[in-house]
């Protein structure tokens, strides 16, 4: 048994590789995933992770992991295909965004700002992928009814969850039905705010198959690149042209 597990957790690699490319220069870092399918079990702890992060509301999803059947009886089975934005290198939803709240970083990350976004949904539209959601101020806890006297209610319920304020890109946002990201178009960022004190992206530390690899493509040592030269890589509609920074392993 000794002989066939890592000599280290996946994670404690993609940790020492992120804490490299954080030293580097940011315009020669350039951020990539990579899902192995044939890894995932479709427990969505990826998702759940997700939400519980960036606080996501009602129809608020970055990471959903889509399913599929396939073979033929009797011999048939479940196929799981989680799905991030894919921070395509040519990128439709730049391209259409009338303001320029879309756009890239030197990092690669395709973001959203969003004191700029007008709530126009033309890149969810533009997106292949359909990567993108609208924030249009919904709560878990809405119909949930306050009932004076009683310790449960609404308020009880969003306290410490929807009423703590988000956190994307690094800046503390309002709490929920007072501006932004009320109204904008949401998607994955890669976590860039954990990026920015040495974490993972949260979907890579809760999967519990260790199906999603995360680091610098730049550098040929990482993790990251052993799984992109994998022969067992493909990426999503590559016929569209948009180059997507994640890859997936069949």
């Amino acid at each position: 048994m000794g002989r066939i597990l890592p000599k280290e957790d996946l994670l404690v690699r993609m940790q020492r590789d992120l804490r490299k490319a954080n030293t580097k220069d940011p315009t020669k870092v350039q951020w990539a995933m990579v899902i192995d399918i044939a890894k995932c079990v479709g427990c969505h702890a990826c998702t759940i992770g997700c939400v519980a992060e960036n606080k996501l509301p009602p129809g608020v999803v970055y990471r959903p992991v889509l399913e599929e059947e396939i073979g033929t009886y009797p011999h048939v089975r479940r196929r799981f295909l989680p799905r991030p934005c894919m921070h395509c290198m040519n990128p439709p939803c730049v391209k259409v965004c009338p303001v320029k709240a879309t756009y890239k970083t030197v990092q690669g990350v395709t973001v959203v700002n969003y004191k700029r976004c007008i709530g126009c949904r033309y890149c969810l539209v533009a997106c292949p992928y359909a990567a993108r959601t609208s924030d249009f101020g919904e709560w878990y806890t809405g119909k949930t009814p306050d009932v004076p006297g009683k310790i449960v209610g609404r308020q009880a319920a969003a306290k410490g969850y929807e009423d703590k304020p988000a956190v994307e890109y690094g800046k503390t946002w309002p709490d929920r039905g007072h501006g932004s990201p009320v109204g904008n178009a949401r998607k994955c960022h890669f976590c860039l705010h954990r990026l920015a004190v040495g974490m993972l992206p949260m979907c890579v530390t809760t999967c519990i198959g260790r199906a999603t690899f995360f680091g610098d493509r730049n550098d040929p040592e990482a993790l990251i690149s052993e799984q992109l030269a994998s022969p067992r890589s493909f990426r999503l509609k590559e016929e569209l042209g948009t180059l997507p920074s994640v890859v997936y392993l069949k």
